[in-house]
């Protein structure tokens, strides 16, 4: 038997390093666990970190190639591919290195190699076993795939296999108009990629509020991307020349025939809860594969509690990290709470997209009476200045109380913009404190703030 710790955490990605940094402030001996060669997870190492690097870099190319002539700056960008990537991999190399920097600084122990439960407060990492007062399963989640289709990271690639190509595909088929769909084909779109996205539902952006999904299927339209929608795609066969595709509409039909360089699959993720011993040990889980919890992250076996994709709820980093932060705090005796509610959603596409509480369409299935208020980019001094004028900030508030409700933006910088009112709905606020709180000008704030006066008594100034 090895060493005895407070808390073992297995899984090192956001919800996991947060968590471990949190209990060792409080003083609790802990340890993590990763079989990854580096820490930080999928998010830092193949998924949101990659993913931004090569977003932003790419939008930079899209604007120079299409956008400068405009503003009177003639250039013609030369993509080097290989330059791009090995910028998107110092960023991963950075972001790695700064979480393990931050375990040595908070003497957390990292214990390298695959967890396995072997039983209530014991952890098997390699041939050492480990003893613990309490455990978090923290492993996040992993791709899924379409049934007969096989991802093989050459031709039909997952996230992972997307974030390294070698060269720009002249098709991209792209399985899913989720957020990862989205992102990664806009990637390769800018870079001059052929993309036509393939979803099942008529629309894409799954969830999100109804406009903000048709103003995105417009913009992302009218910046070359095709889609395929309320279709299935019912076969994915690689060969020499790549991928045939069969294609059908999702309510039954004649199928066509597709082909393409590179297919992306995108249709969702599942939590990761392979050879972790859940079975051994008895750790239930519900119909989806999720760790079923209590309200304080605990399962049914004492001791052992899990957080972030692994378990119910949006499977975000920043959701897994206020969990992790939650349940360190719970476990040193204090309280704690998080409002689901309350938990920002961002597309990172341009322009972006972000959402916040409840849709209209929600707030009308439960019976809710409310005002909305929605302002344009367009009218926005900041948005033109700047080239950037799709899209709109739409708030929701109680039609009696004025309390914020909801809040849907696409357009510039929306994941920033989304944050202020995340802030006021915090705090039960109103429409009105967003309104009668001064924005500075010119910013893109200032959406937000006519947004609000539109909410209340259709008071904007500017339209």
């Amino acid at each position: 038997m090895s060493e005895k710790y407070d808390v073992i955490v297995i899984g090192s990605g956001p919800g996991g390093y947060v968590c471990a940094i949190r209990c060792a402030q409080l003083g609790m001996k802990t340890a993590i666990v990763e079989k990854r060669g580096t820490l930080g997870g999928t998010c830092l190492n193949i998924g949101c970190i990659p993913s931004k690097a090569l977003l932003a870099s790419s939008e930079k190319f899209d604007e120079a190639a299409n956008h400068f002539e405009h503003i009177g700056i003639e250039a013609k960008p030369k993509l080097n591919l290989k330059k791009m990537m090995a910028f998107k991999d110092e960023v991963v190399e950075a972001n790695t290195k700064g979480v393990e920097f931050l375990m040595k600084k908070n003497k957390i122990d990292h214990l390298k190699g695959h967890g396995e439960i072997v039983e209530a407060g014991k952890v098997k990492v390699g041939k050492d076993t480990y003893e613990a007062d309490s455990i978090i399963i923290a492993t996040g989640s992993d791709v899924i795939s379409l049934p007969g289709i096989e991802i093989d990271e050459k031709k039909i690639v997952s996230s992972t296999g997307a974030l390294e190509l070698s060269k720009v595909p002249d098709t991209m088929v792209v399985i899913g108009g989720g957020v990862i769909g989205l992102e990664l084909g806009c990637v390769w779109s800018r870079l001059g990629s052929k993309v036509t996205v393939v979803e099942y539902l008529d629309q894409i952006l799954p969830g999100m509020d109804e406009e903000v999904r048709k103003e995105s299927h417009k913009v992302f339209k009218k910046q070359g991307i095709d889609f395929k929608l309320s279709s299935k795609v019912t076969s994915a066969k690689s060969g020499k020349g790549g991928v045939d595709l069969t294609i059908e509409p999702a309510a039954g039909g004649d199928a066509e025939e597709m082909s393409a360089d590179i297919v992306l699959m995108a249709v969702g993720r599942k939590p990761y809860t392979d050879k972790l011993g859940l079975d051994k040990v008895g750790v239930e889980t519900d119909d989806r594969g999720r760790i079923k919890t209590d309200e304080f992250f605990e399962t049914n076996v004492e001791g052992i509690f899990a957080i972030g994709d692994v378990i119910a709820g949006p499977m975000l980093a920043h959701k897994a990290e206020d969990e992790g932060v939650i349940l360190a705090e719970i476990l040193h005796g204090e309280s704690g709470h998080i409002d689901y509610n309350l938990i920002p959603g961002v597309v990172y596409t341009w322009p972006e997209v972000a959402n916040v509480g409840k849709t209209e369409a929600q707030l009308k299935e439960d019976g809710v009476k409310f005002n909305t208020g929605k302002f344009p980019f367009m009218a926005n001094g900041r948005a033109r200045a700047m080239g950037s004028t799709d899209g709109f900030v739409k708030i929701i508030a109680d039609a009696a109380t004025d309390k914020v409700l909801g809040a849907h933006i696409i357009g510039p910088g929306a994941g920033d913009l989304i944050q202020e009112v995340v802030s006021v709905m915090e705090f039960e606020g109103t429409a009105e404190d967003i309104a009668r709180t001064c924005h500075a000008h010119p910013t893109l704030t200032e959406v937000v703030k006519e947004a609000a006066l539109a909410a209340t008594d259709d008071r904007a100034l500017h339209i």
